[in-house]
């Protein structure tokens, strides 16, 4: 809890200073934490405290993460317990009932979640049916929590590349239509339709190369709601086998903390994957099929604001094409600058040159200005 709160009054607080605008904070509450705030309602009182004291609100909670985000190897931990487990459930249902209480009164807020669990991690026969049999009981929570506060919470869950849900047109609706197809079996579609949705997260679905447009449409066309939306940027490194420079500064970014999906896109529109970005992958001799694409991408999240990182690239083009096409629903998604892997980009470990808190403010204006430039700010 002193983490949280560190975070709040140091970092936070100091981009909300430097912006001088509204700022919300998006917050991550361990396992550990919640349990904690849960037992000791002083807790709750004191984080809410210092929201107020620095001007600050907060209408998500990151509940994907359980455990420890920033232990030295988290890797394909960080999808487990997955949603068979009735340990997710409970710790779900915890963040849903410290967010209403931070929440103000008839607010609305979100939950990020674990999109169902990760596919490299072993799972029984019957994973599908107990992981939406799930959701559609925490959906009556939810629904049952906004009667009793006023304060209307929905679920997000988020697609990642490799995990159960990745794919928008392959996994992701399938999925979801099979959970509205048991949820109105049940009686209750409209409440599982209302309260448990997406969060698109956009550094996710461009290294899928997905066409931003088009997925944001089927998933409307379905009915899919989009409970939250991710502002990120993913790494690409465009002609592999040619671009020496690029592979070396792309060797950087291979790190033992974080997954780092990587995905080829081929000349004739065919993609190949890798379950994590490693050295003697990037600069493999004699090369290799994979090195052989037109272009990679990888799952680390780098800053809203790049275009380039030197010789790679950034998939901020395909950011802007989502929130164009998200400011055209006929609903507001909750947004939320989503870049955590500033303790392990390159470059950044030294912080003498900008603060923590100044490169959040960078994030949050350069996330302002496309809001501006559509007209959805």
């Amino acid at each position: 809890m002193n983490e949280v709160i560190e975070g709040l009054s140091t970092h936070t607080a100091e981009a909300r200073r430097l912006l001088n605008v509204p700022v919300a904070a998006g917050l991550w509450l361990s396992a550990d934490v919640a349990n904690q705030v849960t037992e000791q309602p002083d807790q709750l009182e004191r984080m809410a405290q210092i929201l107020w004291e620095h001007d600050l609100c907060c209408y998500t909670l990151n509940t994907f993460p359980y455990g420890d985000f920033h232990h030295e190897r988290v890797k394909e931990q960080v999808y487990l317990p997955d949603w068979t487990s009735r340990r997710r459930v409970s710790y779900t249902e915890q963040c849903a009932t410290i967010l209403s209480q931070l929440l103000p009164e008839r607010g609305e807020g979100s939950l990020s979640t674990v999109p169902l669990g990760g596919r490299m991690n072993p799972h029984g026969p019957e994973f599908h049916a107990v992981c939406l049999s799930h959701l559609i009981q925490f959906a009556g929570f939810l629904k049952h929590l906004y009667e009793t506060t006023g304060r209307q919470i929905r679920l997000a869950i988020e697609p990642e590349p490799l995990c159960e849900l990745d794919s928008t047109p392959a996994l992701t609706v399938p999925i979801f239509q099979r959970l509205f197809e048991m949820a109105e079996a049940r009686g209750c579609e409209a409440t599982v339709r209302d309260y448990i949705g997406l969060c698109f997260d956009v550094c996710h679905q461009s290294v899928l190369f997905e066409d931003m447009s088009q997925s944001i449409d089927l998933l409307n066309r379905t009915g899919i709601r989009i409970n939250k939306v991710h502002i990120t940027n993913a790494v690409e490194l465009t002609d592999p086998a040619g671009n020496a420079e690029g592979r070396e500064a792309l060797c950087r970014f291979a790190e033992p903390r974080y997954l780092h999906q990587t995905f080829a896109r081929f000349a004739d529109g065919q993609t190949k994957h890798r379950l994590d970005l490693r050295p003697e992958d990037i600069c493999r001799q004699p090369a290799d099929e994979f090195l052989e694409a037109a272009a990679w991408r990888v799952h680390f999240h780098v800053p809203v604001f790049a275009e380039q990182l030197g010789p790679l690239r950034t998939t901020r083009p395909d950011l802007c094409a989502a929130l164009h096409r998200i400011a055209l629903l006929d609903y507001a998604p909750q947004l939320e600058v989503e870049t955590y892997t500033w303790p392990v980009m390159p470059g950044t470990a030294d912080t003498a040159e900008s603060s923590l808190g100044d490169r959040i403010a960078r994030e949050l204006s350069s996330a302002y200005d496309i809001l501006n430039d559509i007209g959805a700010a």
